[in-house]
């Protein structure tokens, strides 16, 4: 039997190094589900982890959170995914503190707060609460900048990241003037240097890409083979054929006529020449 001391220095290490690839996620649930036995354990490690890191690694844990459930769920351990669900407002507030330092994760707890609602992990009723309960935390002190505000409007995923950036970067300038000595410093007392910021920048884009890879695909609800859930879609989006579609079509046939008889007067062309 695993030394629980080991468990736990080993998963603290696993949360430690966290980061937007898919892989780090996998592992750290893989391994929390392996020692299930001491997942009392590994969840305070979460917490503990949440409230002692830097703003980019809460982020990571926050993501890591639905990972870990999912994980759990298919293999019928319940415990996770209760333990997230009792200590859920302990987590938020560890994430997206109230007092400044965690306004560009704000963004990230409502994100995977309504992703582990979709999944079934948390009710409706708790997520919106909660969401009204962080509401203002993404307004930094001296400055008010968000997603919605200081100029930036998140219009589609591609300024997405964007918006994100402005957050991070108002959290640095906009602080009182006991720190204005060093632009790094948020009210906090937290220091956030140009490598944290540059990593966090890129983790969202690499988060917004993978979020975007999978956008087209249509779930396979039906155990029937011979059921094409994508089709079926296409079928149903798709509008009546009126007398404008049946012209376009006819246009089209001839072009394609055409097309096919100039390129075989070029093939028989070419193989006179070659004789």
């Amino acid at each position: 039997m695993a030394d629980p001391f080991e468990v736990r220095m080993r998963f603290t290490s696993l949360l430690h190094h966290l980061n937007a690839s898919t892989s780090s996620a996998l592992k750290a649930a893989s391994y929390a589900l392996k020692h299930s036995d001491y997942s009392d354990d590994l969840h305070s490690c979460i917490l503990e982890q949440l409230e002692r890191n830097s703003m980019n690694n809460r982020a990571n844990i926050m993501y890591f959170l639905p990972a870990l459930c999912d994980v759990a769920r298919d293999k019928g351990e319940v415990s996770y995914g209760r333990m997230m669900e009792r200590d859920i407002l302990r987590i938020v507030d560890a994430v997206a503190p109230d007092d400044g330092s965690g306004a560009a994760n704000v963004k990230v707890v409502r994100k995977v707060l309504r992703s582990l609602e979709g999944k079934g992990y948390l009710q409706a009723r708790t997520v919106g609460e909660l969401e009204e309960w962080i509401g203002g935390r993404d307004l930094v002190e001296g400055g008010a900048v968000s997603p919605t505000k200081g100029g930036v409007t998140v219009v589609n995923d591609q300024v997405e990241v964007a918006a994100e950036t402005a957050v991070v970067s108002a959290t640095l300038r906009s602080t009182p003037q006991s720190t204005a000595r060093d632009p790094y410093v948020v009210n906090s007392g937290i220091r956030l240097d140009k490598r944290q910021i540059e990593q966090r920048i890129e983790e969202d884009r690499e988060r917004h890409k993978r979020a975007r890879e999978g956008i087209w695909a249509v779930e396979q609800v039906s155990s029937d083979l011979g059921v094409d859930a994508e089709f079926e879609r296409c079928w149903e989006e798709a509008s009546e054929v009126d007398e404008d579609d049946l012209q376009m079509m006819k246009e089209e046939a001839e072009e394609r006529a055409i097309a096919l008889e100039y390129e075989e007067i070029g093939v028989k062309g070419g193989t006179a020449g070659a004789e």
